[in-house]
């Protein structure tokens, strides 16, 4: 089972949002039959069954074993994931664009940044388990406590200038063979801690027009990318 899955198909993020089927999918974190989750959930088996059918029709359980129990075979299923994220790509019609108003200062752009990275990350893991190879990716993530809304600018300039240092240092954009990757950096206030002195996180306290990240470029199409990661 993996840890995390991404569902890219309309249809199967429909049948993921149905509320019996995500309690099926959470029921299945351990395997079960149809019987066995129609006792752990208090429902009907034959309602069980074909929500188990759907399930699998979208990719979202798999037959775990076969059990013989006299003339009868109980099928055992389990959840192909321990979780699952819905793909932007699920909704493409009216999924987020970056390109469409780039601003390091809105909450906006942050989300419609996260939602590409989800996209271009769960195309990537797509193509490298169609290829049977490995997704060559790194992250972070960590908390600050900033003592006052100056102290959260100047954070934001020297992290934007070292980060502008540092891919103006390595990018190059005649490397024969070379990679393009996505670099995506955020900083944003934890919801509910609201232990501080009231700062809202607005625009207003940070610093006007921070300067852009010098030397990048824009990544390769994901799934492209995706059939030549390999364990670099």
């Amino acid at each position: 089972m993996l840890d995390v899955a991404v569902i890219e198909e309309p249809a199967a993020a429909e049948a993921s949002l149905d509320p019996m089927r995500s309690r099926i999918l959470a029921a299945l974190a351990e395997p079960g039959s149809a019987a066995m989750l129609a006792g752990r959930l208090g429902l009907p088996r034959q309602k069980v069954n074909y929500h188990l059918k759907e399930l699998e029709r979208h990719g979202l359980v798999e037959l775990a074993e076969e059990r013989r129990k006299g003339n009868v075979t109980e099928r055992v299923y389990r959840a192909t994931a321990a979780s699952y994220v819905i793909s932007p790509s699920a909704l493409a019609a009216v999924s987020p664009d970056p390109a469409r108003a780039p601003d390091q200062l809105s909450a906006r752009w942050l989300l419609a940044l996260g939602a590409r990275l989800v996209q271009e990350v769960g195309a990537l893991l797509t193509g490298a388990s169609r290829a049977q190879r490995r997704v060559a990716t790194f992250a972070v993530d960590a908390q600050v406590r900033f003592a006052s809304a100056r102290d959260r600018a100047a954070f934001v300039e020297e992290l934007t200038q070292t980060v502008a240092d540092l891919v103006g240092r390595y990018h190059d954009e005649g490397a024969a063979g070379g990679r393009t990757h996505r670099l995506v950096v955020g900083l944003h206030q934890i919801p509910g801690d609201d232990s501080g002195d009231g700062d809202s996180g607005e625009a207003a306290d940070s610093p006007a027009g921070s300067p852009p990240i010098a030397g990048s470029a824009p990544a390769s199409h994901p799934e492209a990318e995706a059939g030549q990661e390999d364990q670099r």
